[in-house]
C-alpha cells in the first residue's frame, strides 16, 4: 500500500513538473503576452515579492473556510442523528433538506452582502452553507444505510441500544460521513472565494479580482497557487483523520476511495 502511494505520488510529480515546463517554454516560444497567459516563473516571481499581503489575505480566507467547515460539522452531525432515528423527522424535514440543497448558494451571496454588509459574516454564512448540506446529507445517508440484521444481530447478543450506536452503527456511518466532509472541504474555499469576490474588501478572493483588474495575471496566478494550497490542507485534514478513525475500511486499503457522494453543489 505504501508503495504505491509512493509511487502514485512520484508519476503524479513527473507529469505536473513536465507541465510546468512545456507551459514555461510554450509561452517563451511564441512570445504569449502575460497579460494572456503568465509564465511560470513569473508566478514564482510575484509570488515572492507579494507574499507577505498574499499570506494576510490567505489568514482572512482561512478563517472564513475552516471557521464555516467545522461549524457545519458542529452542527450538521448531531442534526444527521435527529433526523436519522426519527421516522417523524425522515418524512417531514428531510424531504425540506433536499429541496433546499438544489437551491444554488452561490445566487444567495449578493443578497447576504446586503443584509450583513462588506466584512466577513457574509462570506462564513456562504461557506456554512456549501459545506452544511453535504455534511448533512451523507451523514443521514451513513446512518440510515445499516442494515436492520446486522443491527438486531448485535441486540441478540446483550448489548444495549448505545453500546451499538457506539460499536456499530457510528463505525459503519463514518465512511460515508467522510464522503462528505470531503465535499465540504472542496466547497469551503469556494465559497469564501466567491463570497470574496461578490462583496470582499480582503481576502484572496478579493486580491485576485484587484491583480485581474489591473490586468497583473501573473499575480492573479500566485494568489491562485496560494488558494489552492489552502483547500489542499483541509481536504488533507479530512484524509488524514479518515485514516485514523477508518482504518479497517476498503478505502484505507486500496488507491480507490469508495462511497457515493451526496450533496454535490
Amino acid at each position: 500500500m505504501k508503495r504505491k502511494w509512493l509511487t502514485g505520488n512520484r508519476i503524479t510529480i513527473f507529469y505536473g513538473t513536465l507541465l510546468i515546463i512545456i507551459w514555461e517554454c510554450w509561452l517563451r516560444l511564441f512570445e504569449i503576452p502575460v497579460y494572456l497567459l503568465p509564465k511560470p516563473s513569473g508566478i514564482v516571481v510575484k509570488f515572492i515579492q507579494h507574499f507577505p499581503l498574499i499570506l494576510e489575505y490567505t489568514w482572512i480566507t482561512g478563517i472564513e473556510s475552516f471557521g464555516g467547515f467545522f461549524v457545519s460539522i458542529a452542527l450538521g452531525i448531531p442534526l444527521s442523528l435527529f433526523i436519522a432515528f426519527s421516522d417523524f423527522l425522515r418524512k417531514t424535514l428531510y424531504p425540506s433538506i433536499v429541496a433546499l440543497q438544489l437551491v444554488p448558494k452561490i445566487a444567495l451571496a449578493p443578497l447576504f452582502v446586503t443584509w450583513f454588509g462588506f466584512g466577513m459574516m457574509p462570506k462564513f454564512i456562504i461557506v456554512f452553507l456549501l459545506c452544511f448540506f453535504p455534511i448533512l446529507l451523507n451523514a443521514i445517508l451513513g446512518f440510515t444505510s445499516l442494515r436492520q440484521e446486522l443491527q438486531n444481530f448485535a441486540l441478540s447478543t446483550g448489548a444495549d441500544p448505545l453500546t451499538v450506536f457506539w460499536k456499530v452503527r457510528l463505525p459503519a456511518a463514518l465512511p460515508q460521513i467522510f464522503v462528505g466532509f470531503k465535499w465540504a472541504a472542496v466547497n469551503a474555499t469556494v465559497g469564501a472565494t466567491i463570497g470574496e469576490w461578490i462583496g470582499g474588501d480582503a481576502g484572496l478572493g478579493y486580491y485576485i479580482q484587484i491583480a485581474s483588474g489591473d490586468m497583473k495575471m501573473d499575480l492573479a496566478f500566485a494568489i491562485i497557487v496560494m488558494l489552492a494550497f489552502l483547500g489542499l490542507v483541509l481536504y488533507f485534514l479530512v484524509v488524514v483523520f479518515e485514516k485514523i478513525l477508518t482504518p479497517w475500511h476498503v478505502s484505507q486499503r486500496s488507491s480507490v476511495h469508495g462511497g457515493g457522494m451526496v450533496g454535490m453543489q
